[in-house]
């Protein structure tokens, strides 16, 4: 169905505390895009921007940060990129919402993108744009650039006191995105006092780093953390890590002053990072320091009161690192099915994987067990404990676990849930399957919008109640071509999988 665009001299505008941004209206939806909400200095605290005189452009995305690594592109079926042109300055946000009234009090959802605190941007994946889930739900979806790697997470505090938090540049970023959405969406529709903050693997992490930054608190008032938490030592770095990229740098670059470095065009400086990568040193090993301004990640060093009162959905992926699942396993029998377990842990315990994995996903393919995971699981499932046993605000858990027709079948990989909690399934081909795919596609972008809405995921679309996670009845909803719910079904998997030592086989069977 055709769409009506509008994009004229005087509509639609927003006025900002900066000053005015002009976007475009398509179908219902208005879209601004590329807005600064900060500047920033190299290894410098983020700043506010300058007010402006007339109407400023927000048409087009803004520039990206550098990767850690050159773009490669890679595996588009499955989760399909978009590559843009980098800058240092790149602190900008997209904004898409149903109205620009100030007195509309919309839900706003804060999408925080993946790649670790090494990669990624705002609008990477095809899947993050927040069109559809902004007119499905009737909400205010804003997605965030910000300095990562080397840019946002290197420690040169010993270099004068205005690189005392360069270690957090990249969280700091964050948090003055959330403040530049507290003082400014309303012009966009939104409600300041109701702020979703959500993300998917290294966005999870910041997720909830965020909710152990006290500067951050008050921004933001609910949380959803897609395959986001690993264990806290993965999600930090201590002093050494930065100390050795500096050597590193000072080496390449031949100096051994500081302001060279602070000088170093940035493609220089990001070539001499990609060549560190190589020889072993950053690579996506990136991650926020903890100070005196990010008190250190909950599983560690326990909940800030502010995060205890914050209400939280949190889940994670079947087969998180199954992108190497081979093809063509249900033309095999069980037993052949078995033998592939057993050669992907030739040190023993297969045989226990199968029968734990049988017991947890009983109309699954044994050939999953390999690739169950076992990184996000069980951090998340002790992340949860911890806040039912801390007392903390209510704590809803899933698990996506629907195979998509692909290669035979192949189980729900890293990143395979976006698409269908952000309303995007047109987008990424792999996630159709006709009706199947479409319910499902309405059952989680639902759940996302609920929670965002109210605090509580359950909606019309799913056959059965959502419970939050209690102690000693921890249930989890299963995203699945039939949607249900598990209580307590799977810690002996994750933990017995975690134990054994993995083979990586080539993804072709030979039997």
């Amino acid at each position: 169905m055709a769409k009506e665009f509008i994009c004229t001299t005087t509509e639609p505008v927003v006025e900002t505390k900066q000053g005015k941004l002009r976007g475009f209206k398509l179908g219902t939806t208005y879209n601004f895009y590329g807005v600064k909400y900060a500047e920033c200095k190299r290894w410098q605290q983020p700043t506010p921007v300058e007010p402006w005189e007339g109407v400023k452009d927000a048409l087009s995305y803004g520039y990206i940060t550098y990767p850690a690594s050159p773009d490669s592109p890679n595996g588009d079926l499955l989760v399909p990129h978009r590559f843009w042109p980098k800058s240092e300055d790149c602190l900008n946000l997209n904004i898409w919402t149903q109205s620009i009234d100030r007195s509309a009090k919309k839900p706003v959802m804060v999408w925080m993108h993946g790649g670790g605190f090494a990669s990624g941007s705002a609008i990477e994946m095809l899947a993050y744009d927040g069109a559809n889930l902004s007119e499905f739900g009737d909400i205010v979806f804003v997605s965030i650039n910000h300095r990562l790697n080397v840019l946002g997470f290197l420690d040169v505090s010993d270099y004068g006191e205005e690189y005392k938090n360069s270690g957090n540049c990249g969280m700091a970023d964050l948090v003055a995105a959330l403040q530049w959405i507290h003082d400014n969406i309303e012009g966009f529709g939104g409600d300041p006092g109701n702020v979703t903050i959500f993300g998917q693997s290294g966005g999870g992490g910041k997720v909830s780093t965020l909710m152990q930054i006290p500067a951050a608190d008050g921004l933001f008032h609910k949380v959803i953390v897609e395959s986001g938490l690993r264990s806290a030592e993965e999600r930090t770095v201590d002093k050494a890590f930065s100390e050795k990229i500096l050597a590193g740098l000072f080496k390449k670059a031949g100096t051994d002053k500081f302001e060279d470095l602070v000088n170093l065009p940035v493609e220089t400086l990001m070539q001499y990072i990609s060549e560190l990568a190589k020889e072993g040193i950053g690579g996506m090993g990136w991650g926020p320091i903890v100070n005196d301004w990010f008190v250190g990640h909950a599983l560690k060093d326990g909940f800030t009161e502010n995060g205890k009162t914050i209400p939280m959905m949190l889940g994670s992926n079947i087969n998180e690192m199954g992108f190497m699942s081979p093809g063509g396993k249900w033309e095999l029998s069980e037993e052949e099915q078995a033998d592939y377990v057993r050669a992907a842990f030739p040190d023993g315990g297969a045989d226990e994987l199968i029968a734990l994995f049988k017991k947890a996903w009983p109309n699954k393919n044994l050939i999953d067990a390999v690739f169950v995971d076992d990184g996000y699981r069980p951090s998340t499932l002790q992340y949860m404990d911890l806040r039912v046993k801390e007392g903390c605000a209510p704590t809803y858990n899933y698990v996506f676990a629907w195979e998509f027709p692909y290669d035979g079948g192949k189980s729900a990989w890293h990143c395979s849930e976006i698409p269908f909690a952000f309303r995007n399934i047109d987008k990424v081909a792999v996630c159709n399957k006709g009706e199947i795919s479409a319910l499902l596609q309405d059952q989680m972008s639902q759940a996302w919008v609920n929670f965002a809405r109210y605090g509580n995921p359950n909606n019309e679309y799913l056959p059965v109640e959502w419970p939050e996670w209690k102690e000693g009845a921890g249930a989890t909803m299963i995203f699945d071509e039939k949607c249900e719910v598990k209580v307590d079904f799977d810690r002996e998997l994750a933990a017995c999988h975690k134990a054994l030592k993995y083979v990586p086989l080539i993804p072709k069977m030979n039997f």
